[in-house]
This record gives structure tokens, sequence and C-alpha cells, in this order.
């Protein structure tokens, strides 16, 4: 295992990547068609995921739509919907499928806040999971003498500023969320 800056700092962006797109998911109240991406449909013997199925918009903050393509599977749209332990009733008109967006209660924010807080500490440790394979290899590199002492000491800090970089983004994008759910 070699030292390659690049590839620590690609493998962290992942992680935070990772983290916004799962934290995207929870709703705060408002519409996101994020909401519906785990969402899979049993249609033509196989599972699906919606987006495929269907198109999925918010025309307003607090209704999603659905169109679905196939009129036969409007209603296995709809059940893998109410189904999805989203909380949502989506009501099928024809093909469109309307989802509106209950207010969340206090108690739902939350249990939401800490859902995205659990998110968040998975991502900073992947992201010190990662700095630790940086600096193993660091250390490695100077036991072999591919590396001087002092290269190994400043491609350290460079490697843990990264770390910090990295899970400060993750901290700030945690905070802007958990506002975001507890505003009412």
């Amino acid at each position: 295992m070699s030292y390659n800056k690049s590839d620590l700092q690609r493998r962290m962006d992942s992680s935070y990547e990772n983290f916004a797109k799962e934290i995207g998911g929870l709703r705060a109240g408002r519409a996101s068609t994020a909401m519906l991406e785990p969402v899979v449909v049993d249609v033509y013997g196989s599972k699906m995921p919606l987006q495929q199925v269907g198109n999925i918009s918010a025309p307003e903050p607090r209704l999603l739509t659905v169109q679905v393509w196939d009129a036969n599977a409007t209603k296995s749209v709809e059940k893998s919907i109410r189904d999805s332990g989203l909380g949502l009733n989506p009501q099928a008109e024809g093909t469109l499928i309307r989802i509106p967006i209950p207010e969340l209660n206090e108690e739902r924010r939350a249990e939401l806040v800490k859902v995205a807080r659990n998110y968040a500490e998975q991502a900073r440790i992947a992201i010190r999971n990662i700095r630790r394979d940086g600096m193993d290899a660091l250390k490695k590199m100077e036991k072999d003498s591919e590396i001087s002492e002092d290269d190994h000491k400043r491609l350290s800090d460079e490697v843990q500023k990264m770390t910090d970089d990295a899970i400060k983004k993750v901290d700030e994008r945690l905070a802007e969320k958990e506002k975001d759910i507890m505003t009412v």
C-alpha cells in the first residue's frame, strides 16, 4: 500500500457525497423528489427503482407527484409508496399519483435529527478510517526508507488537514439539515 493523496481525497469526498445523499432523503416537511429514491416497485415480475417506472416531481412545497409511464403499473407504484415506511399516503388519479406531504410533529422532527446525526457519525467514521489508511501507508514508507522523517511529518499534517476539512463539511451539512428539520 502506497500513499496517494488524490486517492485519499477522492475517498473522503465520496464518503461526504454518500452522507449528503443519505441526509437528502430525510424529509423536513417539504416535498423533495429524493424522498422517493429508496422506493422499489414490484412490476413486470421484478423489483425496479421508482425512477424507472415513472417521473417524480415536486410541483408544490407539500406535494409530490409520480407520473407513471405504464397504466398497468399504477397500483403497484401506489402500494410500494404506501408500504415504504415513509409515512406517505398516495392517491392515484389515472396514471398520476399525488402524494401529499404531512406536517411533521415535534416528536418526528427529533427522530429525524437523531437519524441525521447517526448518518453524520457514520460518515465521520468512514473519513477517519481513510485517514488511518493514509497514515499507515506513510509509516510503512518511512520504515522502508522511501520517505524521510520530515516528509512523513509534512505528509501526515497534509492527511490530517484533509481529514479535518472533510469532517468540517459533514458537520456543516448536518447543522444545515438539523436547522431545516427543526424549522416549523
